[in-house]
Parts: C-alpha cells; structure tokens; sequence
C-alpha cells in the first residue's frame, strides 16, 4: 500500500502542476492530501493511522517538512539564501534601469559588420546582462523586443534569431550570480550530509573499521564555490554560441548577414560603448571579484551588486538634460577610490588606534566611506521619485523572495511525504541497482531532470528532486564526484528548462514579444540546435572535471584561510607533487642534506645537535620512502586490474543481500505489529531470505583471499604514507626550531640590562615584588624562542623568595644560574646567526617545499596550485569500500 500512496503523491501533484495550480501551494497541498489519505485509510481498515507509512506516522510526517526547513535555516551558518533578495534586487533594478537597451543597441552597432555579428552581439550582451541581472524573462523580453525586429529587418533567419535570443537570455541561469546556483547550493549542502553519513556507513560494512579516513569525506559546497565552479562552463557554453552562429554565418551566409553600422566609428561612438559596457562590467568585477579574490562572501557579495545596480539606476533614469547625472556616481568613485588607497597605505583598526599616522587613516576611510553613503543615499532618492522605480523594485524582490522561500517550504513537506512512503529508498535501490555503475545512475538522473525540464520550472526541479538523488550519486565511491561539480552538470542540466517545448518559460516570453511575422513552430526549431549546443556543452563538462573544480579548488587553496597542508584531505595530491618534485629535483635536495650536514654545528648546546643531525637523517630517507611509497602504488594498480572485477560483483551482491535484509526486517517488524497480511508479510519475508541465501552462495570461494591480498596493498600503502609524513615532519622541525632560536639573538640580547637590573635588586626584594619583578621578565623571556631554561631558572628563585621560609641564598644561586646561561646562549647564538644561520636559510630554501612541505602555514602558490589541478580531477576510491 505504500507504492500505492506513492503513486497517489506522484498524481496528485502532476495533476495540480498540471492544471497551473500555484507551485507554493500544488507541493505542500499534495503532500498534506496524501498524507491524510494514507492515515484515514490506515485507520479505517487496519485501525492503525501508521499502517500505510515505511515508518513513523502521519502526524511526524506532516510536521517533518516545516520541522526540517526551520532547522536547517535557523542555523547561523546556514545564511546562504540570505543572498537571494540581494541578487533579485540587484537584477530587477539593473532591468528597471534599462541597462539591456543600452548595451544591446551599442554591442549591436559595434559587432553588426562582421558576418553573424547581431548574433554574436546578442549573445555577448547575454552573457554580461548574465553576470549583472541574471532574470530570464527580463532579458528574453528586452533582447526580443530590441534586437529580433533589427535581425529580421537585416535578413537573419526568424529561426536562428529566436533560438539566439532566448538562448542567449538564459545563461543568467549558469552565468554566475544566480539564483539557480544558490538555491542548488543550499540543496547540496543538506545532501553532502546524507551523502556522507551513507558512505560512512558504507566503508564500516565493507571494512569493519569504525571510523572511514577524512581523505575519503565528500566535500560540501557553498554558494560561492558554486559560482566559481559555473563561470568557466558559462563562458565556455557562450563560446560554443559565438562559434555556433559564426558557423552559420560563414556556410550558410544569407541566415545571418553581415550589417554595416551608417555611423562613423569616432571619438562619440567609443564613449557610448565605453559608457554602455563599462559599469555592468565594473559591477560583475565587484560582484565576482570579490568572491574570486576572498574579500567578500557571497552574501557580502550580494550587497555590493544590489547598491551598485542602484547607484547606476541612479543616474540612468535620471532625465536627460538636467545636470549632475553622474554626481552620485562620481561620488561613490572617489569613496571607493579615497578607501582603497587607505587601506594599502594605513592602518584602520578603529580599536587599535596608537599612532597619529592611525588616527589620519581611520579619518581618510571615515570620508571616503561618507561619499560611498551619500552616493547611496542620493541614487536611492532618484530612483524613488523617477519612474517610482525604487518601490517597484522592492515590492518584485518581495514578491519574488517569497514565492522562493513558500516553494522551498512546500517543497521540504512535499520530500518528506516521498519519504514516508518509501520513495526515497525505492530511487535508492533501483539507482544502486543498475548495471554500469555511477555513470548509469548519473545518466538516467540528468535523463529524468532534462525531461521534467519540459514540464517544470528550474525551482521546483532543484528543491523537490535534487533531494532525492544527490545524495545517492555523491555517496558512490567510484566516481567521487564534488559536490560543486555534480551542481553545476544539475544547473547545466536545468538551464535547457527554459528552452524545451512546450512549457520552456524562455519560448513564452520570447512568443510574448514577438511580431506576428515568426511563427511559434520557427521559434522551436530555432531553439533545438541550442538545446543540444547545451548538451554538448553538458557532455564537455562531465569528462572534464577540472573546469568546474579547479577554479573553487584554486581559490580555498590560496586564500589567507587556505586549510594548512596537515590537512588530510590535501595529503594524496601533495604527496603527487612532492613524488614528482623528487624525480625532477632529487640529486639537488640530496646534494643540499650532505652540504647541511657539513656545517659547523660543534657549539650548539647538544640537544640542538642531536635534534639536528637526526633530521638530517631523516630527511635522507624522504626520497627512498617516497619511492617505496610509488611501488606500493605501482603494486595497487597492478593488483587493480584483477581484484576489480571480483570486487565489483561481490560488492553488487551484497548490495542486493542488504536490499532485502532490510525489507525482511521491515516485513518481520509490521507482521509482529499486525499491520496488514501477517502471513503473507512472513511467506515474503521467507521467500526473502531464501534470496539472500542464494545470493551469498554465489559469492567466489577465492573472495576472502583476493580480498585480504589487496586490502594487505592497501595496508602497506597507508602504513608507507604514514611513515612517510612522520618522517619528513620529524626532519622539518628541528629547521623551523634552530632558525627560530638563532633569529632570536637580538631579542635575547634586549634583556641583558632587565635580566642584571633584576639580579642586582633580587637580594632586597619581598615576597610580593618578587612575585611582580620576576614575573615581568620571565614573561619577556616567554616571547624568545628557546629562553624557557633560562625563565625556568627565575622561576625557581621566585618561588625561592616567594616561600613561606624563603631562601635568599638559594634564589641567588639561581639568578646566577640564569645569568650565566643567558651569556652562554647569548654566545652561541650571536656566533650562529653570523655562520651557520646563511647556510641553515639555503638548506631550509631547497627542501621547504618539498620535505617541509607540511609543516607550513599554508601551501605557498606554486605548491597551491598544483594541488588544486589535482584535487580538481575526481579519483576512484571504490576499492577502499
């Protein structure tokens, strides 16, 4: 009875969407319909209302959508929609602005003389109006009314103009910011979760191990990575329209003429395209800059676009004529301007202000940010009394925001009623089912997603069914795929939505403003060859992993709070970079240890010698480890190619096997309970385990073998790698170590005349200024590396003094003890820092990136970046499950 409820669902809520009933009210009242139903009947002819459910009841059902949503966003850390009203706001005022026209009519102008340019200037003011608006039905409506009668009028196809435009019109969907890629984000992140609790659960009943290794956690996403995953494709997907329409242009000539522009290409026509492209593309560098460069996150990011989309309001819709048009504008310049060169030449810590120099740079930012307020201000007021555009707009991003937050709603009820019939395990099991692995399951998912795109909007597809299978394609091991890279291939996937007959929302607005002339069936086929540009594009993607990955990849990695390079999930690529590093540069790091192990270490206190020479040791054995490390591997490869194969099927059978055991149970448990046919839920339930009985006996004889020679490989690999980084960790620290002692001879020498004074005044001194005085030094000490001994010594004469029967002779002793100690340090290190310090500095140049690699701060850029083209491509890790 459940699949029968969950057909129920299923109809019900096709039936609404169907009917154009709202989406905020068809998702949520589906749910609460069926939900309802299944409780009544349950009730009615089972005198249970939990009798229908895969488990729980109605009423925690009813309640697990709302429950869900309000916990999730509740969340501090969960403020990733906040950004959605910013960028609505930012794109509906920049279309209120009447920015598409200004940009159309001089891109048009600019690129009309080259053959297919009208085309390829719809597509370019696509792509920015993309990365500045991002709304579909705005820029579809304001290139069809603009640009299609200028195309017709020159001859261009009424096919291959309407497939430009509203193709062109919907790359504000991929084109990063989009409200696509932050709703697909927010959807993610919930689903790494599940994913990973899945994959865990996963490694312990294939291993037997407790605990799965970090380096085998799926990584989550947010919006930011999501936008920085989508700006290669995007561009990518205009590229591959730009070369589609010069195609045309070149072979099939009279579709897409050229256009001569009747004016003079002078100083005039310069400063209206300068003036046109200029601020949209000032404020997409503002916007995604900021993002790229770590300054600001998304949200932060979203603020800035929605007062920049004012301040160009500002003097857009000022009417023309009147002076001061660009004032505001101006304004905000030189306080961005006046803010930045601040910020590069002072400091502007208003809590740590100590210098006059403080004080004038906290003074320049106070001005320069007054300008950028009175500019905001000021713009905020011509848009409020010019075309009532500012109440306009707020009153869309209200109405907008909404129906986003009620469909999310609707949509977490909606998924949970799925659940609650089992529809999520039954996708779970017929997914895990399929020959062919991840690909199989990626393949009918986007297959499902391009279909309901005839039908749906991109909303309710990502809130309703990315839910549903992204957690079951992110916890598959084989293909290990990144969260950002499975949302762009969705949004990729999603963007076609707004193209494919008969409900592609991009046809109807473009239908909507077209002259009579183009036909309605010109405009689907003018839209097919893009549809599967799209395609191709999606295809490009998939086996390209990197031009989603590398760029979030890049940017974590070398940002200031790029994650240390201990971090587990960096060691597999790092340890590539360094194996590669000792193949190209080993005989130099071999030859720079036998030149360090050279230098004249004879008057270093013995500890620091014996910590010397036995990293010198160690870091003899990083290069032979390394390669111990790369024939383990070789072995690992070698031995793959044999034990897949087995692996791969026991591993589907024991799928299988599980995939019964728990319906077993679940049948055992509603037999016990009385719920429905007892007899015929136990004969099920037998028939079942005869199943899984038969399964087991198909699994080889020679399984446990081939399992325990590989899993050894795997051990020995894991125990290589461990050694590895111990070892070189080991043969690091005493570098770091030494070179901090003898950077510290100067401070160490400041304390001379504190250290005597101190001494000097000891034998006069009581309980409680012993306590101060001493302390006072002991504390300096504290700040000079490897001062602890001689601070050590204070401290027992403190406490000599500080005694309830103090011992002034003693504490003595021990102040003499210090101070002896410190001339004695301050000997050696002095003579250190003139003789040995230059060659321990080259010695830790030529293996810092190399065997001291992970023990900096953070990976230095050349290091950095070839770590994130690594990480950047996805690697099997099946055979560790």
């Amino acid at each position: 009875m459940e699949l029968f409820f969950l057909l129920v669902l299923l109809v019900v809520m096709a039936t609404a969407l169907g009917s154009g009933y709202p989406v905020a009210f068809a998702l949520p009242g589906s749910a609460i319909l069926t939900v309802g139903a299944a409780a009544l009947t349950g009730y009615l002819l089972e005198g249970s209302t939990s009798a229908y459910f895969a488990n729980g009841g109605p009423s925690q059902w009813l309640s697990a959508g709302v429950t869900n949503l309000r916990g999730v966003y509740w969340e501090p850390e969960r403020d990733t929609l906040i950004a959605i009203p910013l960028f609505i706001f930012m794109g509906i005022m920049l279309q209120r602005s009447k920015i598409a026209e200004d940009l159309l009519v001089n891109m048009a102008q600019l690129f009309g003389p080259i053959p297919g340019g009208l085309g390829i200037s719809v597509i370019v003011v696509g792509a920015l109006l993309a990365a500045t608006t991002g709304i579909v039905g705005a820029t579809v409506v304001a290139m069809g009314m603009i640009s299609l009668p200028a195309m017709m009028r020159n001859g261009y196809s009424n096919s291959l103009s309407s497939g430009v435009i509203a193709a062109s019109g919907t790359l504000g969907q991929i084109i990063p910011p989009s409200i696509v890629l932050i709703i697909l984000a927010d959807q993610l992140a919930s689903a790494v979760d599940q994913a990973g609790t899945s994959r865990t659960e996963l490694y312990k009943v294939a291993t037997g191990e407790i605990t799965m290794p970090s380096e085998f956690s799926i990584v989550s996403t947010s919006a930011g990575d999501m936008f920085l995953g989508a700006l290669v494709p995007g561009l990518l997907l205009v590229g591959i329209y730009i070369l589609y329409v010069l195609a045309i242009a070149i072979f099939r000539p009279k579709m897409a003429p050229a256009v001569p522009y009747e004016g003079k290409y002078d100083a005039a026509f310069l400063g209206n395209v300068l003036l046109a492209m200029i601020p949209p593309l000032a404020l997409i560098l503002l916007v995604l800059g900021s993002i790229i460069a770590g300054v600001a996150t998304v949200n932060q990011a979203g603020a800035i676009g929605a007062v920049g989309a004012m301040i160009m309001a500002g003097y857009r819709l000022h009417p023309e004529g009147r002076k001061g048009k660009f004032t505001p504008a101006i304004f905000a310049l030189v306080g961005l301007a006046l803010v930045a060169w601040t910020l590069s030449n002072y400091n502007t810590n208003v809590l740590n202000m100590q210098t006059a120099s403080d004080r004038t740079g906290v003074m320049f930012a106070a001005v320069g940010v007054s300008l950028i307020i009175i500019s905001i201000i000021w713009s905020g007021i011509r848009a409020f009394y010019n075309e009532d555009a500012l109440r306009g707009v707020m009153v869309e991003t209200a109405k907008t925001t909404s129906l986003v937050f009620i469909i999310l709603l609707g949509a977490a009820m909606l998924t949970a009623a799925f659940r609650a019939f089992g529809g999520e395990e039954l996708v779970k099991h017929f997914l895990e089912g399929l020959p062919g692995g991840f690909w199989t399951k990626f393949i009918i998912v986007m297959g499902v997603i391009f279909v309901l795109g005839f039908f749906l909007d991109f909303i309710e597809i990502a809130v309703v069914v990315v839910p549903i299978v992204a957690p079951i394609l992110l916890a598959d091991p084989q293909a290990n795929v990144s969260a950002v890279w499975l949302g762009v291939m969705i949004g990729l996937n999603l963007q076609t939505s707004f193209l494919t007959p008969p409900f592609g929302f991009a046809l109807f607005y473009l239908r909507g403003v077209a002259p009579a002339a183009v036909k309605t069936i010109q405009i689907y086929k003018g839209v097919v060859a893009f549809i599967g540009l799209q395609i191709a594009a999606l295809i490009i993607v998939a086996f390209n992993p990197p031009l989603v990955n590398y760029l979030p990849s890049r940017t974590s990695l070398t940002a200031e709070t790029a994650p240390p390079p201990v971090n587990p999930a960096l060691q597999y690529c790092i340890e590539e970079y360094i194996a590669e590093a000792f193949d190209a540069r080993g005989s130099q790091i071999a030859a720079s240890i036998t030149q360090a192990r050279g230098l004249d270490v004879s008057y270093l206190p013995e500890n620091l010698q014996e910590d010397w020479f036995e990293g010198l040791d160690k870091a003899e054995t990083a290069i032979p480890m390394m390669t111990d490390i790369q024939t383990v591997q070789q072995r690992l490869v070698e031995g793959a190619v044999d034990y897949r194969p087995e692996h791969t099927f026991v591993r589907a059978l024991q799928r299988d096997m599980l995939i019964r055991t728990k319906e077993i149970e679940d049948l055992r448990l509603r037999a016990s309970r009385g719920f429905g046919d007892s007899e015929g839920q136990t004969a099920r339930a037998d028939k079942l385990q005869a199943e899984v009985v038969a399964l087991e006996a198909q699994i080889p004889e020679t399984w446990e073998n081939t399992q325990g020679v590989y899993n050894a490989l795997n051990r020995e690999d894991q125990t290589a790698r461990n050694l590895y980084r111990r070892t070189v960790d080991q043969a690091y620290v005493p570098v770091v170590e030494l070179r901090a002692v003898i950077a510290s001879a100067d401070a160490l020498a400041a304390l001379r005349d504190p250290l005597a004074t101190l001494a000097a005044d000891a034998p006069s001194m009581d309980g409680d200024t012993a306590d101060t005085r001493f302390k006072e030094v002991e504390s300096m000490l504290g700040n000079v590396d490897g001062g602890r001994e001689i601070r050590g010594l204070l401290a027992d004469a403190r406490k000599e003094i500080d005694d309830r029967s103090p011992d002034p002779e003693r504490a003595m002793e021990y102040v003499a003890e210090a101070q002896a100690l410190f001339e004695v340090e301050l000997t050696w290190r002095s003579r250190a820092k003139d003789e040995l310090l230059p060659g321990l500095t080259a010695y830790d140049d030529a293996i810092k990136d190399t065997i001291g690699l992970r023990q900096q701060q953070r990976l230095p850029r050349a290091q950095a970046l070839e770590v994130a083209s690594c990480s950047a491509h996805h690697r099997d890790i099946s055979l560790n499950f």
